[in-house]
């Protein structure tokens, strides 16, 4: 295992098309929700222990080897709202291409021929790093890091939020976001002998709620 890997799968640069989803924070500033670093730092931390911890654990089952088509039809049942389960399925395309140029598989190959129309990111995100040689930690760690940090990338943007303040949230979080990819890492490993319903269910209906509605705004930055 080369955890080197991690580095490149969980950097900003990586052509995964993260850059164009907000996380919700678009929607969420609109609505006074997010409107500096204290804000932000009670929306991320909320999303990391909701969303952000069943994405962690999808992830985490897919790099394990658990089969990535029940897993995308768990993440489905996760996902209430029409317009995330879209956006997921797209960042799950643009991933896919990135992957397989990066780290070629056999797994890759046959998750993209079964959705020629994108997997969920987190499952084609832990087969990817399956893929890349790292375990379920690592792609936990890598996708519980995502939910929070897209969106205060997108608050620099949506805000001009000061970037130190940005990454200052995102450090504060760290010890929350060990905690969490170590219990979706734990829930990956019993999905293994008790089937999906073992992964986490968190919810956060003011992201599906917002994410509906901002899906339908004819004026946005973010696609999501």
């Amino acid at each position: 295992m080369s955890r080197a890997a991690l580095l490149v799968l969980a950097d900003g640069r990586f052509p995964a098309g993260g850059h164009a989803h907000s996380g919700g924070a678009e929607a969420a500033v609109k609505a006074g929700r997010i409107s500096g670093a204290a804000s932000l730092e009670d929306f991320c931390r909320g999303r990391l222990n909701t969303a952000g911890l069943v994405s962690a654990a999808l992830a985490a089952a897919a790099a394990l080897g658990v089969d990535p088509a029940l897993l995308d039809s768990a993440a489905d049942a996760r996902t209430p709202s029409p317009a995330l389960r879209v956006a997921a399925r797209r960042l799950g395309r643009q991933l896919m291409r990135a992957a397989r140029a990066t780290w070629p598989s056999a797994e890759l190959d046959a998750l993209a021929r079964a959705f020629p129309k994108g997997a969920h990111q987190p499952v084609v995100l832990g087969l990817a790093a399956r893929s890349a040689g790292l375990g379920p930690e690592d792609a936990a760690y890598c996708s519980a890091y995502e939910s929070v940090s897209g969106p205060a990338t997108a608050t620099v943007r949506l805000l001009s939020l000061d970037p130190f303040d940005a990454t200052g949230v995102l450090a504060r979080l760290a010890p929350e976001l060990d905690v969490v990819a170590r219990a979706a890492a734990d829930a990956a490993r019993h999905v293994v002998d008790a089937g999906v319903d073992a992964l986490p269910s968190a919810s956060a209906p003011l992201l599906e709620i917002s994410a509906q509605a901002h899906a339908a705004w004819a004026v946005r930055l973010f696609a999501s």
